[in-house]
């Protein structure tokens, strides 16, 4: 298949809503699109996005809440979130796994990949029912290489396993990969985009050799679910370069860090670490990979260092488009904050907007120094984007 070359994204900067309906470190299952408020707010939500010419968000369809019974979908809320884009103007791209699955599955089940392919078929036709001619974007599984980890190795969410990880992600990249066949299938001008972290794992400082090539194998091997869905890794699941379209990034301020341990390297110290690698530069080594349009497709700051953060994420990506590189856009995530998964009593506060729980929703309040930096950062990347210098 022939992917298109031309940019389907409405706004180069887009808002994500936490989306996810996953069981938590505690065996309970959460739902954020209604703890944040964003389920029930959502007129107020998509309104509050135009002083920030935000047309695309990334919005969430919960698998765990639309497939209650195997092989029956209640679509019913995709359906409320479907009409309040189209009264806004906003472009949904939408993902179909955010960490949750139904009750009866897990990643390692038999029929995990089958259900997954099913839900996507019913997705499309729906969609489609109601939307026939829009283009449709979604990405399939999202963050394949954390929830694996979480899932596989630190007993975070099922199937709370340790040293089960690689099993995991194998499991959930044959569902991506049958998932993306099925929607190719089903609606063969749709656009999928891939959501990974991007990290920088490194030695320590003086390492030894073996050192030096365990930290290279773990910084290689964020890229391994990525390449199954282009087929350079585990080709027997069917993946090839055709599935691999946008490459979304998901970046934060804890991305990088030293191997086998919890030291991390700060992004914003007075004296860097020698070992910090700019943002630019793990875009530039990632687009070199697959060389393939590109998105940052997650990014947020948590406190008071939000405003700093926007304005390197800003200055980061003007850099990259005045180098001539495809990055189609940025996406805040959270831009509603959101609560911890686990300890829902504590949120984050990393959103434009923080949350008021003292008033019913919660409230939104504008973080007025982080919507100054956005404003700061959308001048730069237009600059940026006035003067295109592509290069291959």
């Amino acid at each position: 298949m022939t992917l298109s070359s031309s940019n389907p994204f409405r706004s180069f900067w887009m808002g994500g809503y936490e989306c996810t309906d996953q069981l938590n470190a505690f065996g309970h299952r959460v739902d954020f699109l209604s703890l944040t408020g964003h389920l029930q707010l959502i007129n107020e939500d998509y309104a509050a996005l135009d002083a920030f010419r935000v047309r695309t968000v990334r919005e969430g369809i919960r698998w765990a809440q639309i497939e209650k019974t195997p092989y029956h979908y209640d679509f019913s809320t995709v359906q409320v979130l479907l009409e309040a884009g189209q009264r806004h103007g906003i472009q949904q791209v939408w993902d179909l796994c955010h960490f949750g699955y139904p009750d009866d599955l897990t990643p390692l089940h038999p029929l995990f990949a089958r259900r997954f392919a099913a839900l996507c078929r019913a997705f499309v036709a729906f969609y489609r029912s109601q939307r026939p001619d829009d283009v449709l974007i979604v990405t399939p599984i999202n963050e394949v290489s954390f929830i694996s980890w979480l899932g596989g190795d630190a007993r975070g969410t099922v199937p709370y396993c340790n040293h089960q990880g690689w099993e995991v992600k194998y499991g959930l990249m044959r569902a991506y990969i049958e998932g993306a066949h099925a929607l190719r299938e089903a609606d063969p001008g749709i656009r999928m985009l891939s959501t990974e972290p991007l990290v920088n794992i490194v030695p320590p400082l003086r390492p030894t050799p073996k050192q030096r090539r365990e930290a290279e194998e773990g910084h290689c091997n964020q890229f391994q679910a990525t390449d199954m869905l282009s087929g350079r890794l585990c080709p027997e699941l069917g993946g090839h370069a055709g599935l691999l379209d946008i490459v979304g990034f998901n970046y934060y301020y804890d991305n990088q860090w030293q191997n086998n341990t919890d030291l991390k390297l700060g992004w914003n110290d007075d004296a860097p670490d020698p070992r910090w690698r700019s943002l630019r530069v793990l875009l530039r080594e990632a687009y070199k990979r697959y060389r393939r349009p590109f998105a940052l497709t997650e990014t947020s700051h948590p406190g008071q260092d939000r405003p700093q953060w926007l304005r390197m994420i800003g200055t980061e990506c003007a850099a990259v488009l005045s180098e001539g590189l495809p990055l189609w856009g940025a996406c805040l995530y959270p831009i509603v904050d959101r609560p911890d998964w686990d300890h829902l009593d504590q949120w984050h506060q990393s959103g434009l907007w923080d949350a008021d729980l003292s008033q019913p929703g919660p409230a939104r309040v504008l973080h007025q120094p982080s919507a100054e930096a956005l404003h700061e950062a959308q001048a730069l990347v237009t600059a940026a984007q006035a003067v295109p210098t592509f290069r291959p």
